[in-house]
């Protein structure tokens, strides 16, 4: 299982992503799970994987080579669009090359892709691209979107993301969600890839890894759960009371 997460407003783009794959008492393996394709001063493309392994390295692997060796690749297609449907296609490629032996055994071949980036002449984009190979992109209503182990690093960015927010700002948000998640579930875990990139600069100068035990992890783990234990102890208690005014009806069962 892996996380990975993608948000978009109009200050630029932050993308991060866990590197487990596998967990258990006694084996855990990391790959890493993002990938930068930019040239700087033409196009920032970034892409961030989770599912089936060896599915979404045959993707990963196919976009390297059809950079050399085909005329339609992530270098050379004008739009972000455009790179959605032929991301969607090429999985699709490989999910149907590998699909009836990967059946056959019982094995879960879906996988999922978040592609991120800006082309010169574009505004920057935020697409995920379903096993299916088709695709949704983020809204100014919608500015986030997750794939892999998603539910436990949900709810901070619903709380806390607007189209309005400051990118150091979505940034921490984004490292506090994925943290959230490896705190809820040992299927994700470090090493964190995470990225920040500017609208309109069309150059990547933002782009970090934090390994396990990283100190700055840790600090805003601590901090963050100093933070929500204060709040929640800030809560009134409950007016019970309210309760007395209108009981329940008692429900006979015969």
């Amino acid at each position: 299982m892996t996380y990975c997460l993608g948000i978009i407003n109009k200050f630029g783009i932050v993308m991060g992503s866990d590197s487990r794959t596998n967990a258990g008492v006694d084996y855990i393996s990391a790959y890493r799970k993002q990938f930068d394709f930019s040239v700087s001063g033409d196009r920032v493309i970034i892409i961030c994987a989770s599912g089936n392994l060896s599915i979404t390295q045959g993707v990963i692997n196919g976009l390297k080579r059809d950079i050399h060796q085909e005329e339609t690749n992530l270098h050379t297609l004008s739009n972000m669009f455009d790179i959605a449907h032929y991301v969607g296609d090429k999985s699709r490629q490989i999910r149907d090359r590998e699909r009836t032996w990967l059946e056959r055994d019982g094995i879960d071949f879906k996988c999922n892709f978040l592609l991120g980036g800006q082309i010169k002449g574009e505004d920057p984009q935020l697409f995920l691209i379903y096993s299916q190979g088709n695709h949704i992109q983020a809204t100014k209503e919608t500015p986030f979107l997750q794939i892999g182990e998603t539910k436990y690093g949900k709810p901070l960015l619903d709380r806390t993301i607007t189209y309005d927010t400051p990118l150091e700002e979505m940034a921490k948000c984004a490292l506090l969600s994925i943290d959230s998640t490896m705190k809820s579930n040992i299927s994700v875990g470090p090493p964190i890839d995470l990225i920040m990139y500017v609208s309109d600069s069309l150059v990547l100068r933002h782009k970090l890894k934090f390994r396990l035990g990283d100190p700055y992890l840790a600090k805003i783990r601590k901090l963050w759960e100093d933070y929500v234990r204060q709040a929640f102890e800030a809560m009134p208690n409950i007016e019970w009371q309210y309760a007395d005014e209108n009981p329940a009806e008692d429900i006979l069962i015969d």
